[in-house]
């Protein structure tokens, strides 16, 4: 029997454990704006809340959507303990962290469907700030956004194609949200000659990822 859309999506997760990680070198000039997206970290159980909430609404009627949102649940849950152990071996910043909060609550009380939300947040949030880890972390920051990518790609697929079945668009809302919310982030990057370093180029990537759904920068 042939499988289902989403079941393929889902059987190519590859397993992986987050693990401790130890404290070292970031790319100089990033710190601060590092620790601003290490707040963030808190969306990832925000996503599984709102897969939640798409689990208790009418869903395409294929095969397979179920399980796929329910298995996307489980990697937030891996996600949100990865990042802890980082954030345990970076520390926090008390006033990001309290700014965070309230962007997340601003997500929390958006109105549009919650899968949207899910999937607006990973493809034009996540999608930015995990190259951002990558380019500017150390050494355990880059090795677990690049499993928390892995996972990230199957996540956006799924959650794209369930809004797709459901006829459900983005709005100015979420549009709006998502450009406060990466200006937040980047905001204290200037004009750099590293473009990693450079605020406009990661505003761009995420334009290029909500309207396009892919860009060439990263």
């Amino acid at each position: 029997m042939e499988q289902s859309p989403y079941t393929k999506v889902i059987s190519t997760k590859r397993a992986w454990t987050p693990l401790a990680v130890d404290k070292g070198q970031l790319v100089e000039g990033s710190e601060e704006t590092m620790l601003r997206a290490l707040a963030l970290r808190k969306l990832e159980l925000p996503v599984k809340d709102f897969l939640q909430q798409g689990l208790e609404k009418d869903l395409p009627n294929i095969p397979g959507v179920i399980e796929a949102l329910q298995s996307n649940q489980a990697d937030e849950d891996k996600h949100d303990l990865g990042l802890s152990y980082v954030v345990d071996a970076h520390g926090t910043d008390a006033r990001a962290e309290r700014e965070a909060d309230s962007i997340i609550k601003t997500w929390l009380a958006a109105p549009e469907h919650p899968i949207l939300k899910a999937s607006i947040l990973e493809r034009s949030i996540f999608f930015v700030l995990l190259p951002w880890f990558r380019f500017n972390g150390d050494i355990g920051i880059r090795s677990l956004a690049a499993d928390i990518s892995r996972d990230e790609v199957t996540h956006v697929k799924i959650h794209g194609m369930v809004c797709h079945d459901l006829g459900i668009k983005s709005t100015p809302n979420l549009n709006k949200l998502r450009k406060a919310t990466i200006h937040w982030v980047m905001d204290k990057l200037g004009d750099h000659e590293n473009k990693y370093l450079n605020k406009d180029f990661w505003l761009q990537q995420s334009d290029n990822l909500y309207f396009r759904g892919k860009t060439e920068g990263l």
